[in-house]
């Protein structure tokens, strides 16, 4: 362990504060989390698994340093893009969302990304957000139009914080942005959505009944609602990717405090965006990539995870040939190490000085990378140094039997947090 108690302490950086801050949960010993999960009416690319990887990391970290930790991760299945693909395609809308959410499944698996067993759905929250939208009216937070509800943003102090919002721009004349999602980076200085009364066109068979009317919550009243039945209003982690910082979290942020009027979330982090050859990845431009795409590419699956997890989650990940087999081969020359102390002991020999002080400092320099800021990519320089010196010693002046069941103790903890090393 390090050495001091301020060196062992957990930063992070807060999107929302802009600082590296000590981490302390609101409740020692527990960590309530919340991770944006896809939207299922199309399948994750590479860069939400990068975005599903670091959250993995956090979570596994956490749990590393002894916490338990409540994390809810969830599903968007009723947006309007859903609804517009089931029409197009004349399907269900459970059988849209239901392939896009077993391929889910299956990657995370493959790339060992911890998810909780149970992970609700928009669909199953309706209720809540009934609730949620019933309470906004009363606090005068939202209003009626007809049979839609909007959430007028002008009313919330402090919006658009997260973003860091200039509000003096924000227009005289209401405007009034109906849509669940808009393309691309930009904000919607206007009113938001929280309800969409029913339209037979537009919904088909797609409502609910209730106390609003009918109609479906809007997809910025659904995490909101999500959040609040399984977590509660106050939790100590929100993520997602860096794209949620246009609108979705805020409006996230303004929901919930509006109705509770405390702080949601005491850390915001958020992960950059994986770039193909420099370029953002788009569906308009057609250069998405899939975890598929790179096992097609002889990848294995701990060098996929390697590759999104050793490039600093706040930084760009630049997907290109040669990172590809550069990361595919640190990954193996890690793996190739950690093999070497995972055999049972050929010759028992007295304990190593040499080795103590390597034998200490893997654990060590694994704490100190991670504590600022998850720096993975710094953790896994500092392991393959520390096996390259034990993997010296070893030949010549052999280990204790102690000793080696020390590294290979090491080794394991370290990889409940990596899952890189052992398959």
């Amino acid at each position: 362990m390090l050495s001091t108690p301020a060196e062992n302490s957990l930063h992070l950086v807060n999107t929302m504060t802009g600082t590296r801050q000590a981490f302390v949960p609101l409740a020692a010993g527990t960590v309530k989390m919340f991770t944006c999960g896809p939207s299922i009416y199309g399948a994750p690319h590479l860069g939400n698994y990068r975005t599903f990887l670091f959250e993995d990391i956090l979570q596994r970290y956490l749990e590393y340093r002894g916490c338990r930790v409540d994390r809810l991760i969830n599903f968007t299945d009723i947006e309007d893009k859903a609804i517009e693909k089931a029409g197009k395609n004349r399907q269900q809308l459970r059988d849209v969302t239901m392939e896009a959410a077993e391929k889910f499944y299956r990657n995370t698996g493959l790339l060992h990304i911890r998810i909780p067993d149970f992970i609700p759905r928009s669909s199953t929250s309706v209720d809540q957000a009934v609730k949620l939208i019933k309470e906004l009216v009363n606090k005068g937070f939202a209003y009626r139009l007809g049979s839609d509800f909007f959430y007028d943003p002008l009313k919330f102090e402090g919006f658009g914080r997260l973003y860091g919002l200039d509000m003096s721009r924000w227009p005289e004349k209401k405007i009034r942005f109906r849509r669940d999602t808009y393309p691309g980076n930009r904000w919607n200085r206007g009113d938001f959505i929280l309800w969409h009364g029913y339209n037979s066109r537009r919904d088909g068979d797609v409502y609910w009944e209730t106390e609003l009317g009918r109609g479906r919550p809007s997809w910025n009243i659904q995490d909101p609602a999500i959040i609040t039945k399984h977590l509660g209003f106050q939790i100590d982690i929100a993520c997602g990717g860096v794209d949620n910082l246009f609108r979705h979290h805020d409006y996230n942020i303004a929901v919930i405090e509006a109705v509770s009027g405390r702080e949601f979330s005491s850390f915001w982090l958020h992960g950059e965006h994986v770039l193909l050859d420099g370029k953002k990845m788009s569906k308009s431009k057609g250069n998405i990539v899939y975890p598929d795409d790179l096992l097609a590419k002889n990848m294995s699956a701990a060098g996929i995870r390697f590759l999104l997890i050793s490039i600093h989650y706040r930084r760009k990940l630049n997907l290109t040939e040669s990172i590809m087999r550069e990361k595919e081969e640190q990954c193996r020359a890690l793996q190739a190490l950690a093999r070497q102390f995972t055999g049972p002991l050929s010759t028992v020999g007295a304990d190593n000085p040499q080795a103590e002080k390597h034998i200490r400092g893997m654990a060590s320099d694994f704490e100190s990378a991670m504590n600022n800021d998850l720096n993975v990519g710094q953790a896994c320089v500092s392991l393959r140094h520390r096996l390259e010196k034990l993997a010296l010693i070893r030949p010549g002046k052999g280990l204790g039997k102690k000793q080696w069941s020390r590294i290979r103790e090491s080794l394991l903890r370290i990889d409940s947090v990596l899952r890189i090393l052992f398959e």
